[in-house]
């Protein structure tokens, strides 16, 4: 591999849009990072990005269907708030949604599709994918028996944007399982001919060689857009943040190269870029104070030329409004404001020692009922906020010590957490990030166990 880092630095500040408008103010009700906003997105602002091959208009921000929202107190999905939050998405402008068969328990498809059938066909843009992680769904039969109930459950007749799900994960074994070998691969290029695939491209985490094969391959396939994972710290970080995975420059660089479309998901990084320290919120809220602090992300992953839209899992309308605002319309960012958020805020997150946990949920669920996600995400939130109570000599840590506990049992029920863990390592082939998370939870289990004791 190349020196990637200083040449796709070189090449993303070239893309950079020239200038910047006056700052936006944030949108109404409550943003990602939790601050109180002044207005409502506009309507009619949103900032588009053209496919190179249809033509199409595809909005900036695309909506994430991967944590829909529920029912006060239960897990059943709010219908009526999922299409409430649709109608307003279409209504500014935003016309991209990405989901999945494994997504929401499996229900988000259906979810998608009731939402998306009181509009007219022309007014949206569907992505899904074929998600045959399952050894069980990896024959030939299967695959295409998934793929076409993504159909039937989403009522539609085509699939504008289709994705092989997670290529990298398990290396080229895995993808010659689930793609290659089977021939489903071959199935949706034929798909493709036939107008029922309109796009067709994979999403990509882990093995950086699967990542490459496919790129070599580009002639024979002519992929039509890829999704990768970008924002400010996996851009330089991403290699750090988890050995096995890839620096965003390379893998934004070499799409770009190709004039493969690029479709970013985790722009904030599993929401680690909207609850960022404190010091971090100063530093933004000082150049920018009505800006949410999501927003920088946003502005880090839409600015690239090269981009066809932008992902975001958006559970709440202040989430939905806070990013409408931020590609209603784009202000790119600066060349000064790409090196400030490389250079300084980049950096100094990264001497966080965080567990790099997207809360994507691929690893649920557990078969012992673990609640994998919730234990880092709070474990990494009060490690950010500086309450994790780590020197039993250190004058907080009574104070911490119980703050961690009770917050801990207020967002994981008593049962799910990690003393239940039995280390079968089910969940690990799961993780897009590769983490290690039976020793993971072996050792947050030791922390608890340990504050327990020093009562």
């Amino acid at each position: 591999m190349t020196d990637n880092k200083s040449i796709s630095r070189r090449s993303f500040l070239k893309l950079m849009g020239a200038g910047s408008v006056a700052a936006l103010a944030a949108c109404a009700g409550k943003g990602n990072s939790g601050e109180e906003s002044l207005v409502e997105p506009p309507v009619g602002q949103m900032t588009y990005r053209k496919n190179p091959k249809t033509g199409e208009s595809v909005s900036l921000l695309g909506y994430g269907m991967m944590r829909l929202p529920t029912l006060p107190n239960s897990e059943e999905y709010d219908q009526d708030m999922i299409n409430r939050q649709v109608d307003y998405a279409i209504e500014h402008g935003l016309n991209y949604f990405d989901t999945s068969p494994t997504y929401c328990r499996g229900l988000s498809e259906h979810c998608t599709g009731i939402a998306l059938k009181r509009h007219p066909r022309n007014k949206f843009f569907i992505a899904t994918k074929l998600s045959n992680f399952d050894p069980s769904t990896q024959t030939r039969e299967a695959s295409i028996q998934m793929y076409r109930n993504s159909m039937k459950e989403l009522q539609v007749d085509y699939i504008d944007y289709y994705l092989m799900h997670g290529i990298g994960m398990g290396g080229m074994r895995a993808l010659k399982a689930r793609y290659i070998d089977n021939g489903l691969l071959d199935f949706m290029l034929k798909e493709r001919e036939a107008g029922r695939i309109k796009n067709l491209g994979f999403s990509y985490h882990g093995e950086i060689e699967v990542f490459d094969y496919l790129l070599s391959e580009n002639d024979k396939y002519h992929w039509d857009f890829v999704q990768i994972e970008l924002n400010y710290l996996d851009w330089n970080y991403a290699d750090e943040i988890n050995e096995r995975n890839t620096d965003a420059s390379y893998l934004y660089e070499e799409l770009h190269k190709r004039n493969i479309p690029a479709v970013i998901m985790e722009p904030l990084l599993g929401g680690r870029l909207a609850k960022v320290p404190q010091y971090v919120v100063s530093e933004l809220k000082q150049r920018e104070p009505q800006r949410s602090v999501a927003s920088w992300a946003f502005r880090y992953a839409g600015t690239p030329e090269g981009v066809l839209t932008v992902l975001s899992g958006m559970t709440f309308m202040e989430h939905l409004k806070d990013n409408l605002l931020s590609y209603c319309p784009l202000v790119p960012l600066t060349e000064e404001e790409q090196r400030f958020l490389d250079t300084t805020i980049a950096h100094q997150m990264m001497e966080e020692d965080n567990i790099p946990c997207n809360d994507c949920k691929y690893c649920m669920p557990c078969p012992y009922g673990i609640d994998i996600p919730g234990i880092f995400v709070h474990y990494n939130k009060m490690k950010i906020e500086g309450r994790l109570p780590d020197d039993a000599g250190d004058a907080s840590y009574r104070a911490n010590r119980r703050r961690y506990l009770i917050s801990l049992d207020r967002a994981v029920a008593r049962d799910r957490q990690p003393d239940h863990c039995i280390q079968c390592g089910q969940c690990m082939p799961h993780c897009p990030q590769n983490i290690r998370i039976p020793m993971e939870l072996q050792r947050i289990g030791q922390f608890i166990e340990e504050l327990k004791q020093n009562a």
